[in-house]
Parts: C-alpha cells; sequence; structure tokens
C-alpha cells in the first residue's frame, strides 16, 4: 500500500474544462506566463484526454516543482534562427518543452506551407509531455507531423545491464478528411517511465519484460524499477535502434545533451536546466499530389485497415483509434486523478486559495 492511500486518498474524477481551468491558475500563481500556462496545461490535457495518464495532468505537480527551483524557465524569450529554406533552428530558453514544442511545430507548418516541407530543431528546452500532442497539432492543420524528443538515460539497451537511452518517445500524425487523424505515439522503451510513477501511485503491478532491477533482472513492483527495457522484448534491439535514431535527430543535431548526460528528471537538482534537443517535421501533402488523392489513399488505407480480420475477441484498430474511444467517453465523464495528483491538487488549492476542479 502507498503512502497516499496509507492516508486515505482516492481516485477522482474531474470535468475537463474544470482540470483546464485549475492547471492554468495554478501555473500563473506559481509564476509562470500565460503563454507556459497555456502550453503546458493544453500538453498535459491532451494526455488526460486520450488516455495517456502517464504524461497527463498528473505532471503539473513536477512542472510547478521545476519552475519554483529554476530548471524550467516559466517566463522565457524564445527565438528562431533561420538562414533560408525550409529549416529553422528554436532557442527555447529553457522554457517549459510544450511552449517550446507547439511554437517550433507552428514554425515547421508555416515553413511547409511555403516549401512543402519544414523542419525545425529545438535548443535548450524541458520535458515536453505527451509527443503526439505536436504531431497532432500539425494533422489537425492538414499537415504530416513528426515530433521526438530524447530525455534522461532510464532504459537499458538490448541485452544491457545499465541505463543508456532516455524512453526517447516518437509521434507521427497523419490528417484523415473529416475523421480524427491518424495518430502514433509511442516511446521507444517497453513503457515510458512515468507510466511505473502512475503504477505505483495506484498499487498496480507493471507488465512482464518492462522494467529491470538495478542489475537489469526483470521485475514487475514499480518500487523496484530502476531501468525501463526497449521496446521489442525478445527483438529489444529494434527498441534501442529507434531511440538512438531519436537521440540523433534530438540531440546530436541540436547540439543538445544526450541522454546519458541529461539530469535526471526527479532531482534532486530542480535548479540547473537539463538542456533538452527536440526536432520536429511537417510535410504538406499537396506539395507530393493532389490534396483528393492523398485523402482517397488514407481513406482506403484505413478502410482495409479496419476491415481486416481480427484473431477470436479482439478487435483491429488503427493507431489512435483507442485513444479517439477514450477522449469521447472523457469528453462526457472526465479525467480520472490518481491518489497522488488528488493530494497535489489539494496542495495547490490551499496554497493558492483555488477551488479544486472535483466536488469533496
Amino acid at each position: 500500500m502507498n503512502d497516499t492511500q496509507k492516508a486515505g486518498v482516492e481516485s477522482r474524477l474531474a470535468p475537463l474544462a474544470r482540470v483546464e481551468r485549475f492547471s492554468r491558475a495554478v501555473f500563473l500563481a506559481s509564476g509562470a506566463d500565460a503563454a507556459t500556462a497555456d502550453a503546458a496545461t493544453a500538453a498535459m490535457l491532451h494526455a488526460s484526454r486520450l488516455g495517456v495518464d502517464s504524461h497527463g495532468i498528473r505532471l503539473l505537480d513536477h512542472y510547478v516543482a521545476a519552475i519554483a527551483g529554476g530548471r524550467v524557465n516559466g517566463r522565457p524569450t524564445l527565438s528562431f534562427e533561420e538562414n533560408g529554406g525550409a529549416i529553422s533552428r528554436l532557442n527555447a530558453d529553457h522554457a517549459h518543452g510544450a511552449l517550446a514544442t507547439y511554437r517550433a511545430m507552428d514554425r515547421a507548418i508555416e515553413l511547409a506551407g511555403r516549401f512543402g516541407i519544414g523542419a525545425v530543431s529545438i535548443r535548450d528546452s524541458s520535458h515536453f509531455g505527451a509527443a503526439g500532442a505536436y504531431a497532432l497539432q500539425a494533422a489537425r492543420r492538414g499537415f504530416i507531423g513528426l515530433a521526438v524528443c530524447n530525455s534522461d538515460s532510464f532504459v537499458r539497451l538490448h541485452d544491457g545491464a545499465s541505463r543508456f537511452h532516455g524512453t526517447n518517445p516518437i509521434a507521427f500524425g497523419v490528417p484523415v478528411g473529416d475523421g480524427n487523424p491518424w495518430l502514433l505515439d509511442m516511446a521507444t522503451s517497453a513503457i515510458p517511465y512515468n507510466r511505473v510513477k502512475l503504477y505505483e501511485s495506484l498499487a498496480r503491478p507493471l507488465p512482464e519484460g518492462t522494467a529491470s532491477d538495478g542489475q537489469g533482472i526483470d521485475t514487475t513492483l514499480p518500487s523496484e524499477a530502476e531501468m525501463l527495457a526497449p521496446l521489442g522484448t525478445a527483438f529489444g534491439f529494434k527498441g534501442a535502434g529507434l531511440a538512438g535514431m531519436v537521440e540523433i535527430l534530438s540531440a546530436v543535431l541540436s547540439g543538445m545533451t544526450l541522454s546519458f548526460d541529461i539530469l535526471p528528471m526527479g532531482g534532486p537538482d530542480m535548479a540547473t536546466p537539463r538542456r533538452l534537443g527536440a526536432f520536429v517535421l511537417a510535410m504538406k501533402p499537396a506539395a507530393f499530389l493532389s490534396e483528393e488523392v492523398f485523402l482517397a489513399g488514407m481513406a482506403r488505407y484505413l478502410e482495409g485497415l479496419r476491415n481486416s480480420p481480427a484473431r477470436a475477441g479482439t478487435t483491429v484498430l488503427a493507431p489512435g483509434d483507442r485513444e479517439w474511444q477514450v477522449a469521447a467517453r472523457r469528453e462526457q465523464e472526465g479525467i480520472p486523478l490518481d491518489p497522488a495528483t488528488v493530494q497535489a491538487f489539494q496542495r495547490f488549492a490551499e496554497r493558492h486559495g483555488l477551488p479544486l476542479p472535483f466536488d469533496d
């Protein structure tokens, strides 16, 4: 039993709109500017809405601590460097990762509108949450979007017994006419690190083969998880290779810190900026072929995918289908707050005199 359960704190459901207002108010009361409050809240609510709770509103407590400690600049000055053409570099001034990456994707989309493709390398950023938020940003505007970022090392190599890569996510979003975009959002580890913390709060065991203790031996206990396995279990070299691709695009290409040199996300140093790199790409389908042909091709692809025969008791889903189903339900029912997050919200409400986003 964890500390929040011992204290009698239970999980709660809260309406999305109320959580959004609460989060923005907490950021502003904690010294962040409006742009940071808006971007960080939007990224967290994207994850909570789509069921990616490990990267959702539960991160509010951590982000406020990072701003208070000085690790994250709550009032940054972002600047772009360009030499013409379809490439840009963003100096993020140690901004919250969501603010930096939303701005970078905006610029990538603008460049793609002019040149058919736009790429932005991001310097001096920080944790940006769920990568899918930024790929979806492009797809919602009719562009194909890619977003990647490295993070502090918590994932062993295939057959490795020490931390090397971060969870190094990959997100890819594609517009689909009038329907929800095709959306892939994945860590290159077997599970993301924040899922370990979520499962610890919920007192749930980890899936088999996803985490290891300090000697690289598999464990299902969140409290014993000293590192994560790369995606692919027996074929983990594939996940490790994908993590390396993300590392190169995010850190090497931007001149930022490699995963094994990044300060740990959980501290104890919450004052020194971590100098994360990231990379986003936007492509305009109509630069390659007519929009009509592109959308017809996507429609035909998804029709074939979703109608593909499924194994007994299962359903074939396209990337994003499960998330859109969860989002529709949570728009009506609210989002779940795990016990540790409920406790953090109670502290914020008392500290800043704010109404809680759930009913007591």
